[in-house]
């Protein structure tokens, strides 16, 4: 038997995130970094899930469509019984796509009819209700995403943003028939597709929701969502929650942190590590853009203070900041710039003894997990929701424990608080 369910995850940490909730719900989870160059028997895989982490969110679409269709194709080549395409749980994308063109592409591919959409991941506090997302208590136009430097979110009813990525009709499916349970759901789906609509926007305001929700799709041969609706669809393969789905080996050596997400949760993260006086190197895109070398600089004072405890190397800025280095030398090359710069100073962390490192920010982990030579992660406990502690072998043969979080997860003191929980597990 191959695997039960393959994914495909347009950023790092969103896999991650998917692979998270799968865990806690019983399975067992590889994480693949980008598609594999070789087809694999499904049975010769050690994992009851299978997510593939692309780099596809802010690509140009026709990209972004093409390495999902590579990861497709491989999760169909590893007999998976069900697709999962996972984006945040933000909706994260412009009218221009991805999510729309994207989940267009995969229906063609499956020949599927129709498909559900949901972002929703309550624990995270993203909730819809009557198709408009919400983040914690504001509408997703009110939240910090608005403010996003690629992907800024103005529109928070989906049912609108969807429609205009996709050529196919965008329906919903609200509340009070998700209420309603399994039956009244897929109901309700035969509704729409008799109305000719293909993709509908699924409210969900609770975790009940979600999993009334994942009994609803256990026939569809495609699922879109946030990572939320994981935790609603091990139990259709008879799946219950179970410690052991999370075991990861023990860890040892050094712990740094590399921030490069610009949320708002992530400032927090960053300003609270720095009120607590541990060590700390900024990384300043300008001086990078005037050709200092503020890679060899930062692993210069990380070197000098890995034996004291965890130390942090941040990009990270308030919004305002990051307009301000974006208006001189342009969003793409600030954010390159950045990425290369960190995925440096993570490498050199690694070759300087570091074995436990958490990395913030969804293009930022790409670009680390990259620079490493990562090719694949077991992803082991939840440090917050959303964000799981994971286990990879280095090219030399060592493992690393890594955590790659999504800008927007996690409270403040979670730098500090996923290396104590890690210390916990290894005790």
């Amino acid at each position: 038997m191959g695997i039960r369910l393959g994914c495909l995850a347009d950023d790092f940490t969103g896999a991650t995130d998917l692979a998270n909730n799968l865990v806690r719900a019983g399975m067992r989870v590889v994480q693949l970094i980008d598609v594999p160059e070789d087809r694999i028997d499904g049975q010769a895989i050690d994992a009851d899930a299978v997510v593939i982490a692309l780099k596809s969110r802010t690509t140009p679409a026709s990209d972004a469509v093409d390495a999902s269709l590579r990861a497709l194709a491989w999760l169909r080549s590893a007999d998976a019984e069900q697709i999962y395409f996972k984006y945040c749980s933000t909706f994260d994308s412009t009218p221009a796509g991805n999510i729309g063109p994207v989940t267009e592409a995969l229906m063609d591919a499956l020949g599927a009819d129709f498909t559900i959409a949901t972002p929703a991941f309550p624990d995270n506090g993203r909730t819809v209700f009557k198709g408009h997302l919400f983040v914690g208590d504001v509408l997703l136009s009110d939240s910090g995403m608005r403010h996003h430097p690629l992907t800024p979110m103005t529109d928070p009813n989906l049912v609108s943003v969807l429609q205009a990525q996709t050529g196919r009709p965008v329906g919903l499916v609200d509340h009070t028939v998700v209420a309603g349970g399994g039956d009244a759901v897929r109901t309700r789906f035969d509704e729409l597709r008799k109305e000719g609509v293909g993709i509908a926007i699924v409210d969900a305001v609770s975790n009940r929701d979600l999993v009334r929700l994942g009994e609803a799709v256990r026939d569809l041969p495609l699922v879109t969502a946030g990572s939320g609706l994981a935790i609603g669809l091990p139990a259709n393969w008879g799946f219950e929650p179970s410690a052991a789905a999370a075991q990861l080996p023990p860890a040892d050596g050094h712990a740094a942190v590399v921030s490069g997400s610009v949320s708002d949760a992530t400032n927090g993260q960053v300003l609270e590590f720095l009120r607590t006086g541990r060590p700390a190197f900024s990384v300043d895109p300008l001086r990078i853009a005037a050709g200092e070398d503020v890679a060899g600089q930062a692993l210069a004072f990380a070197e000098a203070h890995l034996a004291d405890g965890p130390v942090l190397v941040y990009s990270t800025q308030a919004p305002d900041t990051v307009r301000a280095v974006q208006g001189r030398l342009g969003a793409a090359e600030a954010g390159e710039l950045v990425e290369r710069t960190l995925a440096r100073v993570a490498r050199g962390l690694v070759d300087r003894g570091v074995r436990r490192l958490v990395v913030a920010g969804g293009e930022t982990s790409g670009a680390v997990v990259q620079a490493l030579g990562i090719t694949r992660l077991r992803i082991g406990p939840q440090i917050a929701p959303g964000v799981p502690w994971c286990a990879a072998t280095l090219p030399g043969g060592d493992t690393l424990h890594i955590t790659l979080k999504s800008g927007n997860f996690g409270g403040p003191g979670f730098f500090t608080d996923s290396l104590a929980l890690l210390d916990g597990e290894a005790s």
